[in-house]
Protein backbone atom coordinates (compact mmCIF):
# COMPACT_ATOMS: atom_id res chain seq x y z
CA UNK A 1 0.00 0.00 0.00
CA UNK A 2 1.40 3.37 -1.02
CA UNK A 3 1.87 5.94 1.78
CA UNK A 4 -0.32 9.04 1.76
CA UNK A 5 2.34 11.55 0.74
CA UNK A 6 -0.11 14.45 0.52
CA UNK A 7 -1.09 14.02 4.18
CA UNK A 8 2.56 13.82 5.16
CA UNK A 9 3.32 17.05 3.27
CA UNK A 10 0.38 18.81 4.94
CA UNK A 11 1.59 17.77 8.38
CA UNK A 12 4.87 19.56 7.73
CA UNK A 13 3.14 22.92 7.26
CA UNK A 14 2.89 25.41 10.16
CA UNK A 15 -0.26 24.97 12.25
CA UNK A 16 -2.20 28.17 12.84
CA UNK A 17 -5.25 28.55 15.08
CA UNK A 18 -7.75 31.39 14.73
CA UNK A 19 -10.35 32.34 17.35
CA UNK A 20 -13.05 34.25 15.46
CA UNK A 21 -15.98 36.19 16.88
CA UNK A 22 -19.36 34.53 16.35
CA UNK A 23 -20.57 37.60 14.44
CA UNK A 24 -17.52 38.04 12.20
CA UNK A 25 -18.36 37.36 8.54
CA UNK A 26 -15.18 38.70 6.96
CA UNK A 27 -11.91 37.41 8.39
CA UNK A 28 -12.10 33.81 7.17
CA UNK A 29 -12.71 34.93 3.59
CA UNK A 30 -9.83 37.40 3.70
CA UNK A 31 -7.48 34.93 5.38
CA UNK A 32 -7.89 32.57 2.44
CA UNK A 33 -6.31 35.30 0.33
CA UNK A 34 -3.49 36.08 2.75
CA UNK A 35 -2.64 32.51 3.85
CA UNK A 36 -2.91 30.04 0.93
CA UNK A 37 -3.73 26.48 1.91
CA UNK A 38 -0.37 25.22 0.66
CA UNK A 39 1.52 27.46 3.11
CA UNK A 40 -0.14 26.61 6.44
CA UNK A 41 -2.75 24.46 8.18
CA UNK A 42 -5.39 26.90 9.41
CA UNK A 43 -7.86 25.77 12.09
CA UNK A 44 -10.73 28.05 13.10
CA UNK A 45 -12.90 28.15 16.20
CA UNK A 46 -15.58 30.64 17.18
CA UNK A 47 -16.11 32.56 20.40
CA UNK A 48 -19.56 33.73 21.58
CA UNK A 49 -19.85 37.49 21.14
CA UNK A 50 -22.58 40.09 21.24
CA UNK A 51 -24.43 41.34 18.18
CA UNK A 52 -23.40 44.86 19.20
CA UNK A 53 -19.78 45.87 19.66
CA UNK A 54 -19.64 47.62 23.03
CA UNK A 55 -17.23 47.60 25.99
CA UNK A 56 -19.64 45.32 27.86
CA UNK A 57 -19.97 42.78 25.04
CA UNK A 58 -16.20 42.75 24.56
CA UNK A 59 -15.56 42.30 28.28
CA UNK A 60 -17.89 39.30 28.22
CA UNK A 61 -15.50 37.49 25.89
CA UNK A 62 -12.77 37.42 28.52
CA UNK A 63 -14.26 34.42 30.32
CA UNK A 64 -15.05 32.62 27.05
CA UNK A 65 -11.61 32.80 25.47
CA UNK A 66 -10.24 29.69 27.14
CA UNK A 67 -13.26 27.60 26.16
CA UNK A 68 -13.07 28.77 22.56
CA UNK A 69 -9.35 28.00 22.38
CA UNK A 70 -9.99 24.55 23.83
CA UNK A 71 -12.17 23.71 20.81
CA UNK A 72 -9.14 23.82 18.53
CA UNK A 73 -7.79 20.32 17.75
CA UNK A 74 -5.42 19.41 20.59
CA UNK A 75 -3.17 17.23 18.42
CA UNK A 76 -2.46 19.95 15.87
CA UNK A 77 0.79 21.08 17.56
CA UNK A 78 0.10 24.78 17.02
CA UNK A 79 2.81 27.20 16.07
CA UNK A 80 0.57 30.25 16.54
CA UNK A 81 -2.95 30.85 17.85
CA UNK A 82 -4.62 34.23 17.39
CA UNK A 83 -7.61 35.92 19.01
CA UNK A 84 -9.16 37.78 16.07
CA UNK A 85 -10.53 40.93 17.67
CA UNK A 86 -8.69 44.24 17.52
CA UNK A 87 -10.89 46.27 19.83
CA UNK A 88 -11.33 43.30 22.15
CA UNK A 89 -7.58 43.11 22.67
CA UNK A 90 -7.39 46.85 23.31
CA UNK A 91 -10.01 46.55 26.05
CA UNK A 92 -8.93 43.23 27.58
CA UNK A 93 -5.16 43.68 27.18
CA UNK A 94 -2.84 41.54 25.06
CA UNK A 95 -1.34 39.80 28.10
CA UNK A 96 -4.77 38.77 29.40
CA UNK A 97 -5.73 37.51 25.96
CA UNK A 98 -2.55 35.43 25.67
CA UNK A 99 -2.99 34.00 29.16
CA UNK A 100 -6.60 32.95 28.53
CA UNK A 101 -5.75 31.41 25.14
CA UNK A 102 -2.85 29.41 26.56
CA UNK A 103 -5.12 28.00 29.25
CA UNK A 104 -7.18 26.38 26.50
CA UNK A 105 -4.65 25.26 23.90
CA UNK A 106 -0.97 24.43 23.67
CA UNK A 107 0.79 26.78 21.27
CA UNK A 108 4.25 28.22 20.76
CA UNK A 109 2.97 31.77 20.27
CA UNK A 110 -0.21 33.82 20.74
CA UNK A 111 -1.08 36.99 18.89
CA UNK A 112 -4.01 39.27 18.02
CA UNK A 113 -4.71 42.04 15.47
CA UNK A 114 -3.57 44.87 17.77
CA UNK A 115 -0.24 43.28 18.65
CA UNK A 116 0.15 42.31 14.99
CA UNK A 117 -0.53 45.85 13.78
CA UNK A 118 1.98 47.30 16.24
CA UNK A 119 4.58 44.75 15.09
CA UNK A 120 3.92 45.52 11.42
CA UNK A 121 4.05 49.28 12.01
CA UNK A 122 7.41 48.89 13.76
CA UNK A 123 8.64 46.54 11.01
CA UNK A 124 7.83 49.18 8.41
CA UNK A 125 9.49 51.92 10.46
CA UNK A 126 6.29 53.96 10.83
CA UNK A 127 5.90 56.33 13.77
CA UNK A 128 2.73 58.35 13.09
CA UNK A 129 -0.48 56.77 11.81
CA UNK A 130 -4.07 57.57 10.99
CA UNK A 131 -6.85 55.16 11.99
CA UNK A 132 -10.16 54.31 10.35
CA UNK A 133 -12.55 52.11 12.33
CA UNK A 134 -16.26 51.27 12.48
CA UNK A 135 -16.37 51.66 16.26
CA UNK A 136 -18.35 53.86 18.60
CA UNK A 137 -16.26 56.30 20.66
CA UNK A 138 -16.17 54.11 23.78
CA UNK A 139 -14.55 51.32 21.75
CA UNK A 140 -12.20 53.41 19.60
CA UNK A 141 -10.70 55.36 22.53
CA UNK A 142 -8.91 52.33 24.12
CA UNK A 143 -7.57 51.36 20.69
CA UNK A 144 -5.99 54.77 20.16
CA UNK A 145 -4.57 54.68 23.68
CA UNK A 146 -3.01 51.25 23.04
CA UNK A 147 -1.12 52.53 19.98
CA UNK A 148 0.10 55.58 21.84
CA UNK A 149 1.24 53.44 24.78
CA UNK A 150 3.31 51.47 22.26
CA UNK A 151 5.04 54.69 21.20
CA UNK A 152 3.06 55.15 17.99
CA UNK A 153 1.51 58.60 17.50
CA UNK A 154 -2.08 58.66 16.26
CA UNK A 155 -2.24 61.75 14.07
CA UNK A 156 -5.95 61.44 13.31
CA UNK A 157 -8.77 58.93 13.54
CA UNK A 158 -12.19 58.52 12.01
CA UNK A 159 -14.82 56.23 13.53
CA UNK A 160 -17.93 55.31 11.59
CA UNK A 161 -19.89 55.08 14.87
CA UNK A 162 -21.32 51.64 14.13
CA UNK A 163 -21.91 49.13 16.91
CA UNK A 164 -23.97 46.53 15.02
CA UNK A 165 -21.61 43.81 13.80
CA UNK A 166 -23.95 42.70 11.01
CA UNK A 167 -23.84 46.23 9.58
CA UNK A 168 -20.06 46.45 10.07
CA UNK A 169 -19.60 43.46 7.77
CA UNK A 170 -21.71 45.26 5.16
CA UNK A 171 -19.97 48.62 5.17
CA UNK A 172 -19.07 49.18 1.53
CA UNK A 173 -15.33 49.16 0.74
CA UNK A 174 -15.97 52.45 -1.09
CA UNK A 175 -17.10 54.00 2.21
CA UNK A 176 -14.00 52.71 3.99
CA UNK A 177 -11.78 54.10 1.23
CA UNK A 178 -13.45 57.50 1.43
CA UNK A 179 -12.88 57.54 5.19
CA UNK A 180 -9.22 56.66 4.66
CA UNK A 181 -8.82 59.52 2.19
CA UNK A 182 -10.40 61.91 4.70
CA UNK A 183 -8.01 60.83 7.44
CA UNK A 184 -5.07 61.10 5.04
CA UNK A 185 -6.03 64.65 4.11
CA UNK A 186 -6.37 65.73 7.73
CA UNK A 187 -3.25 64.09 9.13
CA UNK A 188 0.49 64.26 8.64
CA UNK A 189 0.79 60.48 8.95
CA UNK A 190 3.26 58.00 7.45
CA UNK A 191 0.72 55.15 7.39
CA UNK A 192 -2.97 54.33 7.84
CA UNK A 193 -4.56 51.49 9.81
CA UNK A 194 -8.00 50.12 8.91
CA UNK A 195 -9.16 48.58 12.17
CA UNK A 196 -11.61 45.70 12.68
CA UNK A 197 -11.48 42.12 11.43
CA UNK A 198 -15.10 42.39 10.23
CA UNK A 199 -14.36 45.24 7.79
CA UNK A 200 -14.02 44.29 4.12
CA UNK A 201 -10.62 45.80 3.34
CA UNK A 202 -8.70 43.18 1.34
CA UNK A 203 -9.73 44.60 -2.01
CA UNK A 204 -8.93 48.23 -1.26
CA UNK A 205 -5.77 48.07 0.82
CA UNK A 206 -3.19 47.88 -1.97
CA UNK A 207 -4.98 50.26 -4.41
CA UNK A 208 -5.35 52.82 -1.60
CA UNK A 209 -1.68 52.47 -0.72
CA UNK A 210 -0.72 53.19 -4.33
CA UNK A 211 -3.15 56.11 -4.55
CA UNK A 212 -2.15 57.79 -1.29
CA UNK A 213 1.53 56.93 -1.46
CA UNK A 214 1.86 55.41 2.00
CA UNK A 215 1.42 51.99 3.65
CA UNK A 216 -2.15 50.92 4.37
CA UNK A 217 -2.47 48.33 7.11
CA UNK A 218 -5.57 46.39 8.10
CA UNK A 219 -6.48 44.18 11.04
CA UNK A 220 -6.74 41.04 8.92
CA UNK A 221 -3.65 41.58 6.80
CA UNK A 222 -1.52 42.53 9.81
CA UNK A 223 -2.74 39.48 11.74
CA UNK A 224 -2.06 37.09 8.86
CA UNK A 225 1.39 38.64 8.36
CA UNK A 226 2.25 38.36 12.08
CA UNK A 227 1.04 34.76 12.37
CA UNK A 228 3.15 33.73 9.39
CA UNK A 229 6.15 35.63 10.79
CA UNK A 230 5.86 33.97 14.21
CA UNK A 231 5.47 30.53 12.61
CA UNK A 232 8.78 30.74 10.75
Amino acid sequence: MMPDLSARAASDLPALGLIVLRVDETIEHEFRQFIPSDTARLHVTRIPSGDALTPDSIAGMKDRLTGAAALLPPAADFDVVAYACTSGTALLGAETVAERVRQGVKTRAVTNPLTAAIAQIQHLGLTRIGIVSPYVASVSAPLIAAFEEAGIDVAASLSLDEDDEARVARIAPKTIAEAAREVHESADADGLFLSCTNLNTAGIREPLSAELGLPILSSNHALAWHMQSLAQ
